[in-house]
């Protein structure tokens, strides 16, 4: 969406961020700073450069950059800083669109603040038992992480007060508005203390930003980071979708399954050089670590011998890796997806040298895949998503390597003693002489198994590779093709009640928004949607996961309780009559039935009346 006009405001002096090469000289706190060290992190991204002095400083911010240019650390560093923390007090706020990336940045803030006893980081988000939320909010919560449904929830129990919140920071506010929580943030925004410290990071300007801006973050700086890098066309982008805890072993298998000459791994630590090269090294790969801490005349010596071919794979940091040229280099492996894009370009660029091809693989955790859709709108080019080599392609790949070994060595070496050695255990054992070859192959390849037997990797399944509750590509995507069944509902679909219509001001991008962002779903896979006073229905795909069903079940929209259900008729289920207990969401037939009435199933008497909790 276009960006409409802002109001003149001061910017960040993009002369002095430039200049900036580490976080010592941005004015952090010496707690934050080891943190930061401990972390691994180098130099401040773009968006860090110029967004850290500035709240450091105490003034409302404007920030305007990608997902993954690493904002988390442009608010969270400065603000835990800045901050005093009084121990029952919730003195920092930070709204997210999505669970997900609550629980990612709370991570995130708990990890910067490992040197600050007194700061307690508690994640509040739709899906998870409210229950837990209220022990931990109980304990401590000097900063709370949530979605916006979900304060509400505990805005209206009680549980959280907002009235000694120093800062508060709005993360992804375009996402976070687009899904329908605009309402949500105004209310939560107008309880926050008016000299309470305010930054808003967007990627985009859409009105409902531009009206938060307007109305709630009075004077501020702007910190803007612009996309206008584009890839080379002759380099081969792909994407791995694989778990956190299998990276490593998952990497290995692209190593061994890829046909390079030499392979740049790019990791986002110093500490993550030394630990990936040493494990791949134990899996017997010749390599070696590149990092900020290596004296010069050491990383100068590990990029010849790189160049000359007495090393395959070197695992560098972004730093360490500036101006490397290594003709060589016909692959690069993202192993820790990189803070922006032009990171991201930066790092392939080093393959694909002088017009020659290369190959750029990303890895991509769950986590992360909403950050694979924003590279390929940076990049304006497709990634494409690889498979995982098998076992069957690695063991082909081994064989063929130890044929031309076998080779190698019939052409150069003297064999005269070891043929003497074969053909006398031959006769002394009495057995053929393949036999005894092939007992020696056997042995020879003990190390490195020729035929290895390797555990299947759960590789997570590609969703549209895009954002959890929004994706550009799916959204709108035509459902005519969809056939209608008899009972009037799309075919491969089921009918769900919703306790929210029209009198609750309800929408139907609000009932796609809080279903795709609570479930983490694309919206593409949502049917059709009938909005009436008192209720509303929804259509989702008949095969939709029970663990989906049971979020959705204790969703809210708009702070409403949605009361989620299988309906298996036009009309809404009687009201108000839940079911005894929290049980798991089934798609049986439910009482309210044409073929079996109610009273019939369950006497007169009447459910015992439950109350669902909310969404966020």
């Amino acid at each position: 969406m276009e960006n409409s006009t802002l109001p003149e405001n001061e910017n960040i002096d993009e002369t002095f961020t430039n200049e900036v090469e580490s976080f010592e000289s941005l004015g952090l706190i010496p707690e934050v700073l080891e943190a930061v060290h401990a972390a691994g992190y180098e130099t401040p991204s773009p968006i860090q450069a110029k967004a850290i002095p500035a709240l450091l400083q105490g003034k409302n911010l404007l920030g305007t950059a990608q997902t993954g240019t690493g904002k988390t650390a442009a608010f969270a560093l400065p603000l835990l800083s800045r901050i005093e923390f009084n121990a029952r007090e919730t003195s920092l706020l930070v709204l997210t669109p999505t669970r997900e990336l609550s629980i990612q940045v709370a991570e995130a803030i708990q990890q910067y603040a490992m040197k600050l006893p007194k700061v307690h980081v508690v994640p509040v988000y739709g899906g998870q038992d409210i229950s837990v939320q209220f022990k931990a909010l109980k304990r401590s919560a000097n900063v709370i992480v949530a979605t916006p449904g979900r304060l509400i929830d505990h805005l209206k129990r009680g549980s959280i007060t907002l009235d000694k919140v120093q800062a508060v920071v709005l993360d992804e506010a375009d996402e976070m508005l687009d899904m329908g929580f605009m309402e949500d943030v105004e209310t939560i925004l107008s309880k926050i203390p008016e000299n309470a410290q305010r930054a808003l990071f967007s990627a985009t300007m859409p009105k409902e930003v531009l009206e938060i801006i307007d109305e709630h973050l009075g004077e501020y700086s702007e910190a803007r980071i612009e996309g206008k890098t584009t890839t080379v066309e002759n380099i081969r982008q792909r994407f791995l979708l694989v778990k956190s805890h299998d990276k490593m072993e998952a990497l290995a298998r692209v190593i061994e399954g890829e046909d390079f000459d030499g392979m740049l791994i790019f990791v986002r630590t110093k500490q993550a050089t030394s630990e990936v090269s040493e494990r791949l090294e134990a899996r017997g790969f010749n390599v070696a670590p590149l990092s900020g801490d290596l004296a010069q005349t050491l990383r100068e010596r590990t990029i010849n011998r790189l160049k000359m071919g007495k090393l395959d794979i070197v695992v560098a940091t972004d730093v360490a890796a500036r101006g490397i040229d290594v003709d060589r280099i016909t692959h690069v492996v993202n192993y820790d997806i990189p803070y922006d894009t032009e990171s991201y370009v930066h790092r392939i660029g080093r393959t694909g040298r002088a017009g020659r091809s290369g190959n750029a693989i990303l890895f991509i955790t769950p986590r992360e895949r909403r950050l694979l859709k924003t590279i390929e709108k940076a990049t304006r080019q497709p990634i494409e998503a690889m498979a995982l080599p098998s076992a069957e392609q690695i063991s082909a790949k081994r064989i063929a390597n130890f044929q031309k070994k076998i080779q190698d060595k019939l052409t150069h070496a003297d064999l005269s003693k070891f043929r003497e050695i074969l053909m006398k255990t031959t006769v002394e054992l009495g057995s053929d002489i393949e036999e005894v070859a092939a007992a020696a192959l056997c042995l020879a390849q003990e190390r490195e198994p020729l035929f290895p037997k390797m555990e299947t990797l759960s590789t997570p399944k590609v969703r549209d590779h895009g954002d959890s509750g929004k994706d550009d590509d799916t959204a709108e995507k035509p459902r005519k093709e969809r056939k209608e069944g008899a009972n009037g509902v799309e075919e491969g679909y089921l009918r769900y009640y919703l306790a929210v219509g029209r009198r609750d001001h309800v929408s139907p991008r609000d009932i796609v928004g809080a279903i795709a962002g609570e479930a983490d779903i694309s919206s593409a896979i949502i049917g059709r949607i009938k909005l009436f006073d008192k209720f509303s229905t929804v259509e989702l795909p008949d095969n939709t996961d029970q663990s989906v069903l049971d979020i959705l079940s204790e969703m809210t929209i708009r702070g409403n309780d949605a009361k989620f259900r299988l309906m298996t008729d036009d009309a809404p289920p009687p009201k108000d009559r839940g079911f005894k207990g929290k049980k798991k969401f089934s798609k049986e037939k439910r009482p309210w039935s044409k073929e079996k009435p109610f009273r019939e199933a369950h006497g007169d008497k009447p459910f015992r009346k439950t109350r669902r909790f909310g969404r966020f």
